[in-house]
């Protein structure tokens, strides 16, 4: 009897913990804007509280879920942004067969009213169905996600229409590697050891706070060039494990990917 009281303990304990640690470990993949797949697959998410709604943002779709009785699930076709002369604002104007949407996109510091957690995005929205009236306003806070693909190490091949070589460097060829999920890339520029950020938004990426160790580099080396056309990049593509940065005048520079 005995024996079968500590058996049935130890069965409940060991069941005990996994359970936990299921948990523990649906935590660390989700947040309060969605699992690491809305991450991989909408560009941008939002949030709010009082009444919870959500926002997913993808080239195909737009959805927005809530508790508002009447607008649980809609889906949006995508629709370009208006954007504001002089701030960090865009305005999509979205609208199917049952409702409307304005959706408004800030960049500013936004604090979640129950979580207390600080986004990078204000967010606000005017949806109304067809048959009301008046619109209902809500608003909170959301995020880019970064593209995941640029999670990676990239070596140089091109630098500003030119192949590179070894020899237009230190020792070897300048190499990044980009923390996606952190927004911050380190590496190696041909000479220096460098750092920074990435600001990611959709169809936009730009390479901020750019520093690099103070070593004496060789006459010849290009390392100066390589950052700065880092620096002037507001385009990417990736292609065929290539990584291409571009701005409006053109091509700056193309990564090889490696493993």
């Amino acid at each position: 009897m005995k024996n079968i009281l500590a058996f049935l303990f130890l069965f409940s304990f060991l069941v005990s913990c996994k359970t936990s640690a299921d948990k523990i470990s649906d935590t660390k993949n989700s947040s309060e804007y969605g699992s690491q797949e809305d991450e991989m697959k909408y560009y941008f998410t939002a949030t709010g509280n009082e009444p919870f709604w959500g926002l997913k943002m993808e080239k195909e779709n737009v959805v927005f879920t809530s508790l508002i009785p009447g607008k649980e699930k809609l889906i949006f076709s995508p629709v370009d942004a208006v954007k504001a002369m002089d701030a960090n604002v865009k305005m999509y104007k979205a609208s199917n067969e049952t409702s409307t949407a304005a959706i408004t996109i800030q960049q500013a510091d936004c604090q979640n009213s129950m979580s207390g957690t600080i986004s990078p995005y204000k967010v606000s929205i005017e949806i109304k169905n067809n048959s009301e009236l008046e619109t209902t306003k809500i608003v909170g806070c959301g995020k880019y996600n970064t593209d995941y693909r640029l999670h990676d190490i990239w070596v140089l091949e091109e630098l500003n229409g030119f192949k590179v070589f070894v020899t237009d460097f230190q020792r070897e060829l300048p190499r990044i590697e980009i923390n996606s999920s952190e927004n911050r890339f380190s590496g190696y520029g041909g000479c220096n050891a460098v750092s920074g950020q990435i600001f990611y938004e959709k169809d936009l990426l730009r390479f901020k706070k750019v520093v690099s160790t103070l070593m004496a580099c060789s006459q010849g080396n290009k390392e100066r060039d390589f950052l700065k056309a880092l620096q002037n990049t507001t385009i990417y593509n990736i292609e065929n494990n290539q990584l291409t940065l571009s701005n409006p005048s053109g091509k700056l520079i193309v990564f090889k990917k490696v493993d």
